[in-house]
């Protein structure tokens, strides 16, 4: 972890969905193992799945078949496996998801304190809106920035430095709240604080390996280490 001193003094706040707001997972596993079966192939457990997920749909889907496969996938397998899983996610998005602890209190205490909020995510649009709006999410942000939003994802920093933008502060007083590499290296290459939370998916890896600036057992707890500039 950094040096800086706290309370850190930042003018918005930008949130990761998948692993930091919403557990996800249950979903994502049930139109994976969905997506399998139909292509004949075992399924997985759902703690596998986990660490898959972090850069997008298709790098989820892709490492589910290589897994299933037991190796490399051919070209039209990959592409029939993702016009699965669009159908079956599009199925399940929201039915078994649930919100963390602590995601709501902190919401609303960030809302209290005048920070305005983006939900930077590498899930596509068409999956992110319905479920932040079923999850009763969508008011709290300003922004929301999918993975398709733009040309590129995280771990690139472009999705940071366009919320920064379009929320018209600099990247330097924007934080971002996350709970995997991605979100670590695409905040360290825009220049951003960032703070981690304990319970993610981390694709795999141990958070406290992370270059980050602060580590979260709740969203609500970050609320403590900041200050509105």
């Amino acid at each position: 972890m950094s040096g800086v001193s706290f309370p850190l003094r930042v003018k918005a706040v930008t949130i990761d969905l998948d692993g930091t707001l919403l557990d996800t997972i249950p979903d994502l596993a049930a139109a994976a193992n969905l997506m399998l079966s139909e292509l004949d192939c075992p399924p997985l457990p759902e703690s596998r799945i986990r660490t898959f997920v972090g850069k997008g749909i298709a790098n989820l889907v892709e490492r589910t078949l290589e897994a299933a496969a037991v190796g490399p996938v051919e070209p039209e397998k990959r592409r029939r496996g993702l016009e699965l899983f669009d159908r079956h996610y599009r199925n399940v998005n929201g039915r078994h998801t649930t919100m963390y602890a602590g995601v709501q209190e902190g919401l609303d205490a960030l809302r209290a304190r005048d920070f305005p909020l983006a939900c930077v995510t590498n899930k596509s649009e068409r999956f992110t809106l319905p479920l932040i709006d079923m999850l009763g999410l969508a008011p709290y942000f300003v922004q929301v920035v999918c993975g398709d939003t733009l040309a590129r994802k995280k771990p690139d920093p472009a999705p940071l430095l366009y919320a920064a933008r379009e929320m018209g502060v600099a990247p330097n007083e924007m934080l971002m709240i996350g709970d995997s590499l991605n979100d670590t290296q695409a905040a360290r290459a825009a220049a951003c604080p960032v703070f981690c939370v304990t319970y993610g998916y981390n694709e795999g890896l141990d958070v406290r390996s992370l270059d980050t600036d602060a580590l979260l057992s709740s969203l609500l707890e970050a609320v403590e280490l900041i200050e509105k500039v």
